[in-house]
């Protein structure tokens, strides 16, 4: 069953003209180092007041947890997941060493991308900035996991577990739901939302950096024939 509403399963739009706002790529290039060694500050997000039935419309669309199972109408969709699943598999392979977690991992983020309406590039882009890929990441202000989820979120729209943060599938459908929220609020603006998932809305660094990383993870699907 779907449980997205329409404004969380609206498409995401390209985000490549927000660039515009973009650092020298000197400077981008040292804000790449040092998030490299360190979670990003996903704690200054800032926690807002929610419409009810804007937090009815998160809760359900986290409520749902069934493992992903992607269904695919033609052969060469299901042949290009295969692909993309195999190509993005070997770029991983020095940040998680293990195939079958890699593959969990993977197969999960590609579902709860699509599922929020979001390019799995983005998301695994965002994860690289955030954690590292680091599934018990914690930053200094308590974000948690792979995508830095804020505690607050699990209190919000969640059951108010936040242990439950560090769960693979939770943490990716709360990271995925809530930039989808954002995005949605910034009317497609890209550029914008990333600020507001890093609470740092309308400065440059963190957007650039997510640009910057979505590019490791970009895939060309085949045409078919």
């Amino acid at each position: 069953m779907n449980t997205e509403s329409t404004a969380i399963s609206a498409p995401l739009l390209s985000g490549h003209g927000r660039q515009r706002r973009g650092l020298a790529v000197t400077a981008l290039a040292g804000w790449s180092g040092l998030f490299a060694a360190a979670p990003a500050q996903a704690g200054a997000q800032v926690e807002e007041p929610l419409a009810d039935a804007v937090r009815s419309a998160l809760s359900r669309a986290i409520a749902n947890s069934a493992p992903p199972k992607p269904q695919f109408v033609e052969t060469e969709a299901r042949l290009d997941y295969l692909r993309w699943l195999g190509e993005m598999s070997e770029r991983l392979r020095k940040r998680q060493a293990d195939a079958t977690t890699r593959i969990e991992f993977l197969e999960t983020v590609w579902y709860e991308s699509k599922r929020a309406g979001l390019e799995p590039a983005l998301v695994l882009g965002l994860i690289q900035v955030e954690s590292g890929f680091r599934k018990y990441a914690i930053s200094s202000a308590g974000a948690r996991g792979y995508m830095q989820v804020m505690p607050f979120w699990a209190r919000l729209i969640g059951g108010g577990d936040v242990t439950a943060l560090f769960h693979l599938q939770t943490n990716l459908r709360f990271g995925c739901v809530i930039l989808r929220h954002y995005l949605d609020i910034e009317r497609g603006d890209l550029f914008l939302a990333l600020g507001r998932y890093n609470g740092s809305r309308g400065r440059a660094p963190y957007p650039n950096l997510v640009f910057g990383a979505r590019k490791t993870w970009d895939h060309k699907p085949s045409l078919a024939a």
